[in-house]
């Protein structure tokens, strides 16, 4: 085995150290009233709403309604914008809304509304599933002329159109429309007419010419998600149905709260004993174990806060706390097993570094098996009850096609601490713990084998 430099051990703590600050604190920097966040602290860290309190939701398509000949994927996506606009139009921005296609049914969460002690959720709720109402208006008001309404709408298609050199939405009306619209744009030539979704104006292109075959074009310099999404919100002013509630739950702030701070409060006191049972158990090996698992930990709380500003932050709840627990857990279970390794290895006879060398490449086997399987385990739930957009979710789909999106908040949460946490065990629990064990055997003063389990010298 190659020696370990003796300034080893120094950089990799000061690293857990520096990376355990900037963590907890975040950098930031204030330019008069304007802070600019560089690295994100603990606290912009999202909590998911059983921590926080807050509505969850699911909306499905009411039993009496004829689907039949309905595109249903296409009807969903609408409605999960409709939803949505609603929840920006509430003041409600930080929302989660999934929208699972293979139950026709869409998964919406939000906190509580801020300072706001009046806030009745179940009229939110019910205000949110009700058919939106599409209206094309002259002008930009919000009182302006109505000219065409969402039942006159055919279709809106997104594309690529050569000619206008980028994404536009195409628009198909009805024979009523088609009239109403070819009347409003020879009123309103060269000036804007806009598209509204209940009360949010959604779009104002500018009328070029008269359109009288019923088929209109909207440009603007979309990128392709734009131009998909402003079809969405179009087709979805001619939903023919409302949707209904099947599922509904509010959790008020002080119980999520409350069982936050005493999960964190459970976290470090068991952080703290862990590192002086390793210690006292294992001596020197249980030292650096003890350091690694703290690497591990502020290293997977550095994963859900986002970390750096231009990274979004993940929500967080109780099921991903425990997933977090879990994982820590088994870079315990991976430190004492290789330590074990490294007693016996000097029981044997082995030399210091010899020892060292062989408990780790022993203990890894058994560590990676174990971690393994628990990495499946974390993709499988992130693919199964995570939303329909993730990366896991379609690689699963044909064979998670019969699970639904309604656990995402939670579920997914978990899954992804988890594998976080397992990832950062092999980094930490793994090969930073080896680094600095190795480095510190290169000090004459911790060459004792009694250090790492061994008999004393005599």
């Amino acid at each position: 085995m190659k020696r370990a430099h003796k300034c080893t051990f120094f950089i990799v703590l000061a690293v857990i150290i520096a990376l355990t600050y900037t963590t907890i604190f975040g950098i930031s920097s204030m330019y008069g009233d304007k802070k600019t966040v560089y690295i994100k602290g603990g606290n912009d860290i999202r909590w998911g709403i059983d921590i926080r309190g807050g509505v969850d939701a699911t909306f499905t398509v009411p039993d009496d309604v004829d689907t039949k000949g309905m595109d249903m994927k296409k009807a969903i996506g609408s409605a999960e914008e409709v939803i949505k606009q609603r929840l920006v139009a509430q003041n409600i921005t930080d929302y989660e809304v999934y929208a699972d296609y293979t139950k026709n049914r869409i998964v919406v969460r939000f906190p509580w509304k801020e300072n706001d002690k009046n806030f009745d959720p179940e009229a939110a709720i019910k205000e949110l599933g009700e058919t939106a109402v599409l209206t094309f208006r002259g002008g930009t008001a919000a009182d302006g002329k109505k000219v065409l309404d969402g039942t006159q709408v055919k279709e809106a298609i997104s594309g690529y159109d050569p000619n206008n050199g980028g994404d536009i939405v195409s628009l198909t009306l009805t024979t009523d429309g088609a009239k109403a619209f070819s009347s409003a744009t020879k009123e309103y030539l060269n000036k804007q007419i806009s598209i509204w979704m209940d009360d949010t104006m959604i779009s104002a292109p500018t009328v070029n010419a008269q359109i009288t075959d019923g088929k209109a074009i909207i440009s603007g310099n979309f990128t392709t998600a734009e131009a998909e999404k402003l079809a969405r919100q179009i087709n979805s002013g001619s939903l023919p149905f409302k949707l209904s509630v099947s599922n509904f739950s509010t959790i008020s702030p002080e119980l999520g709260l409350g069982a936050r701070d005493a999960m964190v409060m459970a976290g470090i006191i068991a952080l703290a004993l862990i590192f002086v049972f390793m210690t006292i158990l294992y001596r020197l090996p249980g030292f650096v174990a003890g350091i690694a698992i703290i690497g591990q930990a502020i290293g997977a709380i550095a994963c859900v806060s986002g970390y750096f500003a231009d990274v979004p932050s993940f929500t967080l709840t109780l099921p991903g706390i425990a997933g977090m627990i879990l994982s820590i857990g088994m870079g315990v279970d991976a430190n004492v097993l290789t330590a074990t390794r490294i007693r016996e290895e000097i029981d044997d006879g082995k030399t210091l570094d010899g020892a060292i060398a062989t408990g780790y490449k022993r203990g890894f086997v058994t560590v990676f098996d174990s971690n393994i399987t628990m990495v499946i385990s974390a993709i499988v739930l992130m693919g199964a009850f995570g939303p329909t957009s993730s990366l896991f979710a379609k690689l699963f789909s044909p064979l998670f096609s019969w699970f639904g999106a309604a656990t995402a908040g939670s579920i997914y949460s978990f899954g992804y601490t988890l594998l976080v946490g397992v990832i950062l065990n092999f980094i930490f629990g793994v090969t930073a713990s080896k680094w600095m064990l190795a480095s510190l055997a290169q000090f004459k003063a911790f060459r004792n084998p009694w250090l790492y389990g061994g008999k004393k010298n005599v």
